[in-house]
């Protein structure tokens, strides 16, 4: 008995550290803090008239780089700072960010939806004062409470956004309209325009708000031609003055009134060419060559004595090279040119063909 004991108590060690090793294959364990979410990314701002909009990306991975499937709720924090220098440090603390307000927080619903979603957004309109300094952090939480760390600190050097351009004039030319305004009066404080003033041309159609920008960065002259426009289409247009700061900051006025253009076609087609007449028993039969243009509508057909003016007789459809002139005089002397016009709401016409003469039988 007394030896079966050692060999019993061997075989147990020996199942136990079995059992050890085999739970060893799993990794060592992840520390708490290792599965916290991410910070939120990429925080910016602008100033839109009286209110700031801050914009940031919610976190998609946690910090030791799983994926975060469970974020629920992201904060936005903001302090107002009085003092010149570097802004406050942010420090969580017991689920509150030490010396920051939280001023919003959204819920995140579907968080795989909202991350592809595109930058989370929030406008500011607790009475940001011009001349003030705004810092702004984001916190994220999971679903069992755990926060993220804040983010990294978005200074806002709040200033006077400018006030509507005036005098917004629009004129169509062919596949284009030259749109020109005077500066705004001023700051919507009151004050005198101040600071790096450009201009953010908009575009929509005649019924709608203009939303398309027409250029990708905002301008600095008072005149914008926008091209590459399909005539006789109503366009409406509106222009922002953007007053840019000296860290970057864009601070966006009003759309001036909006002004409504419509794009027409003023170049004519290249004329027909080639032109022969010939003369038939009381008819004298014309043909030529089309106008290499693709929207000619119709041919117009000219004719004059021997010495006389030019007077349209008739016109040939667009896809027709060929006219019967049957209202002539046995032994007249006749000329003859034609003219290729286009679909425009006003119709531009061509030059004319070369000139050719003739005597009917």
């Amino acid at each position: 008995m007394s030896a079966g004991r050692p060999a019993r108590a061997l075989l147990l060690a020996l199942v136990v550290g079995l059992s050890l090793l085999g739970c060893g294959k799993k990794g060592p364990p992840v520390a708490p803090e290792r599965r916290l979410p991410a910070a939120a990314t990429g925080l910016q701002a602008v100033i839109d008239g009286p209110v700031t909009v801050v914009s940031w990306t919610n976190p998609r991975q946690r910090l030791d780089g799983t994926p975060l499937r469970d974020l629920t709720t992201v904060t936005l924090h903001r302090r107002e700072e009085t003092e010149p220098g570097e802004p406050k440090s942010a420090m969580l603390s017991s689920g509150r960010v030490v010396g920051y307000e939280p001023i919003a927080t959204l819920r995140v619903d579907a968080p795989t939806a909202a991350a592809d979603a595109g930058p989370a957004r929030w406008t500011d309109r607790r009475e940001p004062r011009p001349g003030r300094r705004y810092v702004y952090v984001v916190t994220a939480v999971d679903s069992q409470g755990r926060s993220s760390a804040p983010s990294e600190r978005l200074v806002v050097d709040f200033v006077a956004a400018p006030g509507p351009p005036r005098d917004l004039a629009a004129t169509p030319g062919d596949g284009r309209v030259a749109l020109r305004w005077e500066p705004p009066a001023g700051l919507i404080d009151g004050t005198p325009l101040a600071g790096e003033i450009r201009y953010l041309v908009m575009r929509g159609p005649e019924t709608g708000d203009p939303a398309t920008p027409v250029t990708p960065e905002p301008v600095a002259g008072t005149d914008v031609t926008d091209t590459g426009l399909d005539n006789e289409t109503a366009y409406r247009y509106a222009v922002r003055a953007v007053r840019l700061t000296a860290t970057g900051l864009r601070a966006l006025g009003a759309a001036s009134p909006p002004a409504t253009a419509t794009p027409v076609d003023t170049t004519p087609p290249l004329p027909p060419s080639e032109l022969l007449a010939i003369p038939g028993p009381a008819a004298v039969r014309l043909a030529w060559s089309p106008s290499p243009d693709p929207d000619v509508a119709l041919y117009a057909i000219y004719r004059a004595g021997d010495g006389g003016d030019f007077l349209r007789i008739g016109s040939a459809p667009g896809g027709t090279t060929v006219f019967v002139d049957r209202d002539v005089t046995a032994g007249a002397l006749y000329r003859y040119v034609v003219t290729a016009l286009d679909r425009a709401r006003r119709a531009n016409e061509s030059a004319r063909s070369n000139e050719v003469r003739v005597r009917a039988e």
